[in-house]
């Protein structure tokens, strides 16, 4: 089941500080207007997180992300993990697949991932292709 969590008391936020990729993002950017942490869950047992902020540009950076949108319509996944193998693909697909019913206005997904070659071969296995190379980071977008 894919959880939304978009209130910053929510103890699943707990696991926040299992972030391997951007542990320094401060909750209240994580969950906001314009940011949401969400979960894969089967019976209770957490399976995946992933981080979305909704921008209206695919930014370059952690800089360019923290910048506030004005009329979001692109998902930018900039953080994933996983507590069982293959939950992580399980939860972009999922995410993919319900956050236009929550937020029609959204036409794009994109990540902000690092330039390591784990990332590269998580997002195009799953059906990312590249959208973007940046100095410190990639842009994968699934169609």
């Amino acid at each position: 089941m894919l959880r939304f969590i978009s209130d910053l008391f929510d103890p699943i936020l707990s696991y926040i500080k299992d972030d391997p990729v951007r542990p320094e993002i401060p909750l209240d950017f994580r969950v906001s207007e314009s940011s949401e942490v969400l979960v894969l869950e089967d019976n209770g047992l957490l399976k995946a997180i992933v981080c979305v902020a909704y921008r209206d540009f695919v930014p370059k950076n952690v800089q360019e992300l923290m910048e506030k949108p004005t009329t979001p319509n692109i998902a930018v996944f900039y953080t994933i993990w996983s507590y069982t193998p293959g939950a992580g693909r399980d939860l972009i697909m999922e995410a993919r697949n319900e956050l236009p019913k929550r937020r029609p206005n959204i036409n794009k997904f994109v990540t902000l991932s690092p330039q390591t070659e784990m990332a590269r071969k998580f997002h195009l296995k799953n059906g990312a292709n590249i959208y973007r190379a940046n100095s410190d980071s990639v842009n994968y977008e699934y169609a």
